[in-house]
Protein backbone atom coordinates (compact mmCIF):
# COMPACT_ATOMS: atom_id res chain seq x y z
CA UNK A 1 0.00 0.00 0.00
CA UNK A 2 1.45 3.39 -1.04
CA UNK A 3 1.74 6.44 1.18
CA UNK A 4 -1.53 8.16 1.83
CA UNK A 5 -1.98 11.83 1.14
CA UNK A 6 -2.49 13.59 4.42
CA UNK A 7 -4.45 16.78 4.63
CA UNK A 8 -2.49 19.92 5.44
CA UNK A 9 -3.48 22.40 8.10
CA UNK A 10 -7.01 23.74 8.04
CA UNK A 11 -7.72 27.32 6.95
CA UNK A 12 -7.86 28.36 10.60
CA UNK A 13 -4.55 26.64 11.38
CA UNK A 14 -2.94 28.26 8.36
CA UNK A 15 -4.23 31.69 9.43
CA UNK A 16 -2.78 31.07 12.89
CA UNK A 17 0.52 30.09 11.25
CA UNK A 18 0.60 33.32 9.21
CA UNK A 19 -0.17 35.33 12.34
CA UNK A 20 2.60 33.55 14.28
CA UNK A 21 5.12 34.17 11.48
CA UNK A 22 4.31 37.87 11.42
CA UNK A 23 3.62 40.29 8.62
CA UNK A 24 4.00 38.66 5.21
CA UNK A 25 5.90 38.65 3.00
CA UNK A 26 8.81 37.68 5.23
CA UNK A 27 12.07 37.81 3.35
CA UNK A 28 15.69 37.37 4.22
CA UNK A 29 19.00 36.10 2.96
CA UNK A 30 19.04 32.40 2.25
CA UNK A 31 22.52 31.79 3.63
CA UNK A 32 24.08 33.09 6.85
CA UNK A 33 26.66 35.84 6.34
CA UNK A 34 29.46 33.79 7.92
CA UNK A 35 28.88 30.94 5.44
CA UNK A 36 29.00 33.36 2.50
CA UNK A 37 32.26 34.87 3.80
CA UNK A 38 33.76 31.40 4.29
CA UNK A 39 32.79 30.37 0.75
CA UNK A 40 34.50 33.41 -0.74
CA UNK A 41 37.62 32.96 1.43
CA UNK A 42 37.90 29.34 0.26
CA UNK A 43 37.48 30.47 -3.36
CA UNK A 44 40.20 33.09 -2.87
CA UNK A 45 42.56 30.43 -1.50
CA UNK A 46 41.77 28.13 -4.44
CA UNK A 47 42.36 31.00 -6.90
CA UNK A 48 45.72 31.73 -5.29
CA UNK A 49 46.70 28.06 -5.54
CA UNK A 50 45.65 27.90 -9.20
CA UNK A 51 47.63 31.06 -9.95
CA UNK A 52 50.68 29.76 -8.10
CA UNK A 53 50.52 26.45 -9.98
CA UNK A 54 49.97 28.18 -13.34
CA UNK A 55 53.01 30.43 -12.89
CA UNK A 56 55.28 27.77 -11.36
CA UNK A 57 58.19 26.05 -13.01
CA UNK A 58 56.28 22.82 -13.77
CA UNK A 59 53.49 24.44 -15.79
CA UNK A 60 54.68 22.87 -19.06
CA UNK A 61 54.24 19.34 -17.74
CA UNK A 62 50.55 19.78 -16.88
CA UNK A 63 48.01 17.97 -19.03
CA UNK A 64 45.82 20.65 -20.71
CA UNK A 65 42.66 18.56 -20.14
CA UNK A 66 43.32 18.41 -16.40
CA UNK A 67 44.10 22.13 -16.26
CA UNK A 68 40.92 22.89 -18.20
CA UNK A 69 38.88 20.64 -15.92
CA UNK A 70 40.22 22.42 -12.84
CA UNK A 71 39.35 25.82 -14.35
CA UNK A 72 35.82 24.68 -15.26
CA UNK A 73 35.28 23.37 -11.72
CA UNK A 74 36.55 26.65 -10.29
CA UNK A 75 34.15 28.61 -12.52
CA UNK A 76 31.25 26.44 -11.34
CA UNK A 77 32.24 27.13 -7.73
CA UNK A 78 32.27 30.86 -8.53
CA UNK A 79 28.72 30.64 -9.89
CA UNK A 80 27.49 28.73 -6.82
CA UNK A 81 29.19 31.21 -4.46
CA UNK A 82 27.65 34.15 -6.31
CA UNK A 83 24.16 32.66 -6.02
CA UNK A 84 24.79 31.98 -2.32
CA UNK A 85 25.68 35.66 -1.98
CA UNK A 86 22.51 37.01 -3.63
CA UNK A 87 19.97 34.28 -2.85
CA UNK A 88 16.88 35.34 -0.92
CA UNK A 89 14.09 33.31 0.70
CA UNK A 90 10.55 34.68 0.84
CA UNK A 91 7.51 33.45 2.72
CA UNK A 92 4.28 34.87 1.29
CA UNK A 93 0.56 34.22 1.55
CA UNK A 94 0.91 32.04 -1.56
CA UNK A 95 3.80 29.88 -0.39
CA UNK A 96 7.58 29.80 -0.03
CA UNK A 97 10.12 30.71 -2.68
CA UNK A 98 13.87 31.07 -2.92
CA UNK A 99 15.93 32.64 -5.64
CA UNK A 100 18.70 30.30 -6.63
CA UNK A 101 20.33 29.04 -9.84
CA UNK A 102 16.82 27.86 -10.63
CA UNK A 103 13.88 29.29 -8.69
CA UNK A 104 12.62 27.12 -5.84
CA UNK A 105 8.95 27.55 -5.08
CA UNK A 106 6.12 25.69 -3.38
CA UNK A 107 2.55 26.78 -2.72
CA UNK A 108 0.92 26.11 0.64
CA UNK A 109 -1.68 23.69 -0.73
CA UNK A 110 1.05 21.58 -2.34
CA UNK A 111 2.91 20.94 0.93
CA UNK A 112 2.09 17.56 2.43
CA UNK A 113 4.76 17.52 5.14
CA UNK A 114 7.56 19.86 6.20
CA UNK A 115 10.64 19.23 8.30
CA UNK A 116 12.95 21.82 9.86
CA UNK A 117 16.60 20.72 9.65
CA UNK A 118 18.88 22.90 11.83
CA UNK A 119 22.33 22.12 10.45
CA UNK A 120 25.41 24.01 11.64
CA UNK A 121 26.04 25.56 8.22
CA UNK A 122 22.45 26.46 7.38
CA UNK A 123 18.98 26.05 8.76
CA UNK A 124 16.75 24.35 6.21
CA UNK A 125 13.10 23.68 5.65
CA UNK A 126 12.45 20.56 3.61
CA UNK A 127 8.96 20.57 2.10
CA UNK A 128 7.57 17.27 0.82
CA UNK A 129 4.96 18.01 -1.83
CA UNK A 130 1.86 16.09 -2.81
CA UNK A 131 3.56 15.27 -6.13
CA UNK A 132 6.30 13.41 -4.26
CA UNK A 133 9.15 15.85 -4.74
CA UNK A 134 11.16 17.60 -2.06
CA UNK A 135 11.88 21.31 -2.10
CA UNK A 136 14.63 22.57 0.22
CA UNK A 137 14.76 26.18 1.40
CA UNK A 138 17.67 27.80 3.25
CA UNK A 139 17.08 30.34 6.03
CA UNK A 140 19.98 32.67 6.74
CA UNK A 141 18.21 34.95 9.22
CA UNK A 142 16.80 34.30 12.66
CA UNK A 143 13.32 35.41 11.51
CA UNK A 144 13.32 32.89 8.66
CA UNK A 145 14.59 30.13 10.95
CA UNK A 146 11.81 30.78 13.47
CA UNK A 147 9.26 30.82 10.64
CA UNK A 148 10.69 27.53 9.31
CA UNK A 149 10.25 25.90 12.73
CA UNK A 150 6.64 27.13 12.90
CA UNK A 151 5.88 25.91 9.38
CA UNK A 152 7.34 22.49 10.20
CA UNK A 153 5.18 22.38 13.33
CA UNK A 154 2.04 23.24 11.34
CA UNK A 155 2.83 20.67 8.63
CA UNK A 156 4.12 17.91 10.88
CA UNK A 157 3.32 14.35 9.94
CA UNK A 158 0.24 13.18 11.76
CA UNK A 159 -0.19 9.47 12.28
Amino acid sequence: MGPSIMPGPSAEERSALFEAIGPLPLRGQAWPTWIKIMAWVVLLIIAMQITRAATGPHVHGVNPLIAGSILVCFMVLLVVARFMLISETRITCNGIEQSWITRRQVIWDDIQFAKFVPLITSKRLVCFTRRGRQVVFQGGTRELQIAFARIAQAYRRQR
